[in-house]
């Protein structure tokens, strides 16, 4: 098992923060950073392994929002307490977690494609695990959101590095907001509630 800590890579964005809190719901300015112009996600769909490998689109259910998280499950740390966090906010936003799809990408499917579901489901009840063996699928589907990771194996050992950021999407499959790892739960809630288009 990889006990190594995941490196931390920096996806810098220019952030407009209080215009775009203010298209969102009252003015309150979000603690994520977004992306002028904002990318789109949704274009390449990947195997949700949960659901028996049917194919996933990274976009929102109308009227809710997309959680997306890259990583892998032997992650000694990123991994476990961020998707922890989020398992956090999740809770405290009662019904309105029920318009919030959770998912996690491995960056590692050689390892994680036959156990990511029990992870990523160990945190979060229904959430979405995504795996492909396609490694041109995989980067093209990180690429728009600015994540960069990498995979070496060395007598055996395998050691993975991979950014850490959590990511909302919308229903076209547009990249909202992205937060640096170790944004607070109840910052991921407030941030998470300003986002949810009225209904």
């Amino acid at each position: 098992m990889d006990r190594r800590p995941a490196t931390l890579a920096t996806v810098v964005a220019a952030v407009t923060i209080a215009g775009f809190g203010a298209g969102c719901g009252g003015g309150r300015e979000l603690v994520g950073s977004t992306r002028e112009p904002a990318p789109r996600v949704d274009a390449v769909a990947l195997p949700d392994v949960s659901r028996d490998g049917e194919p996933f689109e990274l976009r929102a259910e109308p009227g809710g929002l997309l959680v997306v998280f890259f990583g892998y499950t032997n992650c000694p740390d990123i991994c476990p307490t961020t998707m922890s966090d989020l398992r956090h906010a999740m809770d405290e936003l009662g019904d309105d977690a029920s318009r919030i799809d959770v998912a996690m990408v491995t960056v590692d499917p050689a390892r994680d494609t036959d156990v990511l579901a029990d992870y990523v489901q160990d945190f979060v009840p229904d959430a979405h695990a995504l795996a492909t063996d396609d490694a041109v699928a995989l980067r093209a589907v990180a690429e728009p959101f600015g994540v960069s990771y990498d995979v070496q194996v060395h007598d055996g050992h395998t050691e993975v590095g991979h950014s850490s950021q959590l990511f909302a999407v919308d229903e076209t499959g547009t990249l909202l907001v992205t937060w640096s790892f170790g944004t607070r739960a109840d910052d991921l809630v407030a941030d998470l509630r300003t986002l949810l288009p009225d209904l």
